[in-house]
C-alpha cells in the first residue's frame, strides 16, 4: 500500500470577508501523480501557496506525513510555480547551483545532475548560457529542471506544459511519469484538460473554495461523464431522429454527435442504429474531461450522488 505524503484535511482560507476555499481535503500519495483543478479564481493558488507554507490557512491542517506535524520540509519540495522567475542574466548552471543550494542539496550531485536533465531535455552544451538567449520553451525545461534538481519527495507543478511546443510537452510528460515510478508524489495544476487524463491517476476539482469532484479518472468519468455518440459523414440525419437514449443531437459540418443518457449499455444501444445509415467513421465513447470540466464552469455540472462530490 502506497505510503500518503502529504495529507490536506479541512483547511479554509478568507480574505477580508471574502471566501477563497472551504474545507479543502485531499491526499497525494508516494509514486502518485495527483491533479487539483479548477476554472480561474477557483481557489486552487491559495490551496497550493498554503501547503507551500506562503500562505496560513485560517483553519484546517497541512501534514506533511514522513516529517513532523506542522514542520513543511522545504528541502523536500520541489515547486515549479506559473509565474517563472528565472535569473536572465545568469548561466543556466549556476541557476541550477543556486536553487540545489537552497535546498542543501549537495553541489557535486547537482552538477551531474543538472547536465543529466540538460542533455535528456536537448540543451546539452547550454550550460553557460542564459535565459535571455532561450526561448519560452527552452526556459521552461530550466525551470522544471530547478524544481526537480534535489529530488523532492513531493514535486508541486503549476501549468507545467505552459509554453511548450508538442514535442517538449512529451519530454516532460515523460519525466513526470519516470519521477512518479520512482517514487515521487506530484501534485499537479494544468488546464490542458487532455493532459490531465492522461497522466493522472486522481484528480481534486474545486469551484469557487469547495470541492466538486474527487476520486480516481475512472470513478469521476463513470460518476460523471455520459456516452456519446460521434458519426462522421452522416448522409441523412432525419435517419437518427427517434433513437432511443438520446438526451440531444448536433450537427455541424460532417459531424453529428448523440448525447446518450447515463445509464446507456454501450453495445446494446449501438444495435439501434438503422442498419442502411451512411456514415464513414463512428466513434463511441465518454465523455471528455475536458467536457466535464466546462460543465464544471460553467455551473452546469448535473446533479449526482455525494459519493464524490
Amino acid at each position: 500500500m502506497k505510503t500518503p505524503i502529504l495529507t490536506v484535511n479541512k483547511i479554509g482560507k478568507s480574505f477580508k470577508d471574502k471566501r477563497i476555499i472551504k474545507n479543502i481535503s485531499f491526499q497525494v500519495f508516494e509514486g502518485e501523480i495527483m491533479a487539483l483543478l479548477g476554472p480561474n479564481g477557483a481557489g486552487k493558488s491559495t490551496t497550493i501557496r498554503s501547503i507551500m507554507g506562503i500562505l496560513y490557512p485560517d483553519e484546517g491542517t497541512i501534514h506533511f506525513n514522513r516529517h513532523g506535524e506542522g514542520e513543511i520540509p522545504r528541502q523536500k519540495i520541489g515547486y515549479l510555480p506559473e509565474e517563472r522567475g528565472l535569473y536572465k542574466k545568469v548561466s543556466i548552471m549556476d541557476i541550477l547551483l543556486y536553487f540545489a543550494e537552497l535546498k542543501d542539496y549537495p553541489l557535486k550531485k547537482a552538477r551531474e545532475r543538472a547536465l543529466f536533465y540538460l542533455k535528456k531535455f536537448g540543451l546539452e552544451g547550454k550550460e553557460k548560457s542564459t535565459i535571455e538567449e532561450f526561448s519560452k520553451g527552452m526556459a521552461q525545461k530550466v525551470q522544471f529542471i530547478a524544481a526537480i534538481i534535489h529530488e523532492p519527495e513531493l514535486l508541486i507543478l503549476d501549468e507545467p506544459f505552459s509554453g511548450l511546443d508538442p514535442v517538449s510537452q512529451d519530454v516532460i510528460k515523460n519525466e513526470i511519469r519516470n519521477l512518479a515510478s520512482n517514487g515521487t508524489a506530484i501534485l499537479l495544476s494544468a488546464h490542458q484538460m487532455n493532459v490531465v487524463e492522461e497522466l493522472c491517476d486522481r484528480l481534486l476539482m474545486i469551484h469557487r473554495g469547495e470541492k466538486v469532484i474527487a476520486g480516481t479518472m475512472e470513478e469521476v468519468k463513470t460518476e460523471y461523464a455520459n456516452y456519446k455518440c460521434v458519426l462522421r459523414g452522416v448522409a441523412d440525419i432525419e435517419m437518427l431522429k427517434g433513437l432511443p437514449q438520446v438526451q440531444s443531437m448536433t450537427h455541424q459540418g460532417s459531424v453529428t454527435t448523440l448525447m446518450l443518457d447515463a445509464e446507456v449499455k454501450p453495445t446494446q444501444w449501438i444495435k439501434h442504429l438503422p442498419e442502411d445509415v451512411n456514415f464513414h467513421e463512428l466513434s463511441l465513447s465518454r465523455v471528455s474531461l475536458h467536457e466535464i470540466f466546462i460543465d464544471i464552469a460553467t455551473d452546469h455540472l448535473p446533479e449526482r450522488s455525494e459519493q464524490n462530490a
